[in-house]
């Protein structure tokens, strides 16, 4: 029998940062987080570059985060919290009840995985889980990957294009190219020179043998970088 992790009885806070792009879902998950005694909500979150940016002034003990950010997709903002603030544990929030996305989650280096359909009874759980530094996945996520383990797939041939071809900054600027932004808008925001972001965009659309703003579209939204 799988015992549930306790949630929090002791004097100490426990700090929680929510990161969602949509008002209705941060406020009920701070309903959910401060309905349990000693939890607070320490700040909130709407694209996934204010998620790392307040991680990082903020250190909460965890974050809450949906996979879906703009700006900066869910992965990637995983990717730099855990480098700014080690200590801090990620909770990722999907749709998506994918095996795949799910082992993306934990190569990421977030330690939480939860659909958004159980966050009721699982976000809590979750939470209380990652205070203690350990894994928590959504049920129906975990019997997938224990019936993949069991039942490996055969290799059909056919892989596709890995996010790994591309850096972290190059990952950013493909998806705020999907998402509409022009170079110097990216240049801005990221305060870089517009040379520099118009080399990256070059070695991109180079490493993926693309050659349009619209197959760079494409790719992101097969890659989950962004959402069609």
């Amino acid at each position: 029998m799988i015992r549930e992790p306790q949630l929090r009885t002791d004097k100490s806070t426990l700090r929680i940062l929510i990161a969602d792009d949509h008002d209705i879902v941060r406020e009920g998950l701070r309903l959910l987080v401060e309905a349990q005694p000693g939890w607070t909500v320490c700040g909130e979150a709407t694209t996934g570059r204010e998620a790392v940016e307040k991680a990082t002034q903020l250190r909460p003990h965890v974050v809450v985060l949906d996979f879906s950010m703009p700006e900066l997709n869910g992965l990637d903002a995983t990717r730099q919290i855990r480098k700014a603030v080690p200590g801090t544990e990620v909770l990722i929030l999907t749709m998506h009840d994918s095996e795949q996305l799910a082992r993306e989650v934990l190569s990421a280096g977030a330690r939480g995985f939860v659909i958004k359909t159980h966050a009721k009874r699982q976000v809590p759980l979750a939470i209380a889980a990652l205070a203690e530094h350990k894994p928590y996945f959504d049920t129906k996520v975990s019997a997938m990957l224990l019936e993949s383990f069991l039942n490996p797939p055969r290799d059909s041939g056919q892989r596709k294009p890995e996010l790994g071809r591309l850096t972290p900054r190059e990952r950013e600027i493909v998806q705020l190219i999907a998402e509409g932004w022009s170079s110097k808008e990216i240049a801005a925001k990221l305060e870089l020179s517009l040379k520099t972001v118009e080399a990256h965009r070059a070695n991109v659309m180079n490493k993926l043998n693309v050659r349009s703003a619209s197959q760079l579209v494409l790719y992101a939204v097969r890659n989950g970088i962004v959402q069609a």
